[in-house]
Order: C-alpha cells, then sequence, then structure tokens
C-alpha cells in the first residue's frame, strides 16, 4: 500500500489529551506553538492550575489519525515543563457556555429551555438576561442551535474539561 491509499485508509478521530504542565509563564504558548508549527489543529483547549500544587492541567481536544495522535504525545513528553501526558479514552466531558439574551424575549421559555441542558438564569437586569448551561459539548452545540431562536446577543462557551472515568 502507497502513503496515498494510507493516509485516505487512516481512521480520523477525536482525542482528548490531558498535559500536566509546571505552573509557568511560556508554557502555553510552547504548547499551542508545538500544535501550530507541525500543522496540528487545537479543537478546544482550557488550563486551570490544579489546587495546592506548582502544576497546571491542561485539557486539549484535536483530531487526526492514529498517527498523527501518536505525534502529538511524542512531541509534548518532549517539552522540558510537561510533566505527564495522558490520552483518554473513557472520559466525562463537560462544556459550558453562556448566552446574553435580550429582555424583551420571553423568559419562562429561555429557562425551561436551560434547564433541559443542566443550565439556568445567572443574571438579569433591565434590558438583558445571562443563562448559562453545562453539559457534553454535544449537547452544548444543540443548546446553542435551539436558542438562536431568541437571538442571541452574546455567546461564549468555556471550552472542554474533561477526567477520565
Amino acid at each position: 500500500m502507497n502513503n496515498f491509499n494510507h493516509y485516505y485508509d487512516s481512521e480520523i478521530s477525536r482525542q482528548v489529551i490531558s498535559v500536566i504542565v509546571l505552573n509557568e509563564h511560556n508554557v502555553l504558548s510552547r504548547i499551542v506553538g508545538l500544535f501550530s508549527a507541525r500543522g496540528y489543529n487545537i479543537d478546544s483547549l482550557t488550563v486551570a492550575p490544579i489546587t495546592e500544587s506548582q502544576y497546571s492541567r491542561m485539557t486539549i481536544v484535536t483530531t487526526g489519525d492514529k498517527r498523527v495522535i501518536d505525534q502529538i504525545v511524542k512531541q509534548l513528553n518532549k517539552l522540558i515543563p510537561v510533566l505527564r501526558v495522558n490520552e483518554h479514552k473513557n472520559v466525562i466531558e463537560k462544556d459550558t457556555v453562556l448566552m446574553k439574551f435580550s429582555i424583551d424575549n420571553n423568559l419562562s421559555d429561555i429557562d425551561v429551555i436551560a434547564r433541559a441542558y443542566h443550565g439556568s438564569i445567572q443574571n438579569v437586569t433591565d434590558d438583558s438576561i445571562i443563562v448559562s448551561a453545562t453539559d457534553s459539548s454535544a449537547r452544548i452545540m444543540n443548546f446553542i442551535k435551539v436558542m438562536q431562536k431568541f437571538n442571541p446577543l452574546e455567546v461564549v462557551r468555556s471550552g472542554i474539561v474533561a477526567m477520565e472515568r
């Protein structure tokens, strides 16, 4: 089999990778630089310090065939501030969205739909309402699609956080 056919026979998959890094300046840019220099895409990236430690956890969602994912993991492991890289196979994933709407909308309809997606009204002012929802990435995408009929003024997503089961 030549390389051309091998490329098309490879299965492209979505991969969640967590990276434990030293919590120091320039680490994020080095990891993002690794992806961009090799032409790999980052679908989602979240970073937060690990409580009572000198480390942070990065959760990266990317896509590629097995060869690409293996290469990403190998390259991440070569970076000096990286302590550990985990490819997750069986994870709980959550994504959060905040959506702002004009107060002119039907608040009870917005509230009922938000609750169906583990969401709720977070803030109400004289001219707007802010709703949040936290669920799987696919359900959050669906929530955003459903809520388009209320003409959101602003939509902000958190990125995916994940933990192995």
